[in-house]
């Protein structure tokens, strides 16, 4: 079964493709732009941050670590209209059981209500809630996801610090352009 190469996700029917890369929707293939970019961040820089990361406090409760990717699933349907997503959330263990307790009874209540799938996801992403509940990261090291997630969020930065260098550049060539070209009237 086929996965998304930016978020992780399985991929049941469809996908969008881009150069190689398989994605679950439009937003993840946007996204994979920065996955190139990463795959070219030295290896160094990435363990550095992702250690600081694992070891630092929790984003949500700023609680101790270990933190890494803790994710939830979540399903509702109304009639014939079924939404169901999977997300990752870089938090501490406490905060990602807190999160999939939340989607196991936001699942039980709302996700029975449509037919077919609301039926048939229900269980599904009651059971991927459950089991999480008991497995996830290993606390021991850094897992793969996260990694990932460091990876692209390095990308991005990389990305904007360079798109920034270029509007400064830019801006300085008109500005030396304006004073060279700067016509005084004379005085009357």
């Amino acid at each position: 079964m086929a996965s998304c190469d930016y978020c992780g996700t399985t991929i049941l029917f469809g996908g969008v493709k881009d150069e190689g890369l398989r994605f679950c929707k439009e937003k993840c293939r946007e996204e994979g732009f920065y996955l190139k970019v990463a795959q070219q961040l030295p290896a160094d820089v990435v363990q550095s941050q992702m250690r600081e990361i694992h070891q630092g406090a929790c984003p949500r409760c700023g609680g101790d670590g270990p933190v890494d990717v803790q994710t939830f699933h979540t399903i509702w349907s109304v009639l014939y209209f079924t939404s169901w997503n999977s997300r990752p959330e870089v938090c501490c263990r406490r905060c990602g059981v807190k999160i999939r307790i939340r989607s196991l009874f936001s699942c039980g209540l709302l996700g029975w209500w449509g037919f077919p799938w609301g039926v048939l996801g229900t269980p599904i992403q009651l059971t991927r809630n459950f089991v999480g509940l008991f497995s996830g990261p290993r606390p021991e090291h850094p897992s793969a996801e996260l990694e990932n997630i460091v990876r692209v969020d390095l990308a991005q930065q990389f990305v904007e610090a360079r798109q920034l260098q270029e509007a400064e550049k830019a801006a300085a060539v008109r500005a030396t352009e304006d004073e060279m070209f700067l016509i005084e009237e004379p005085a009357e």
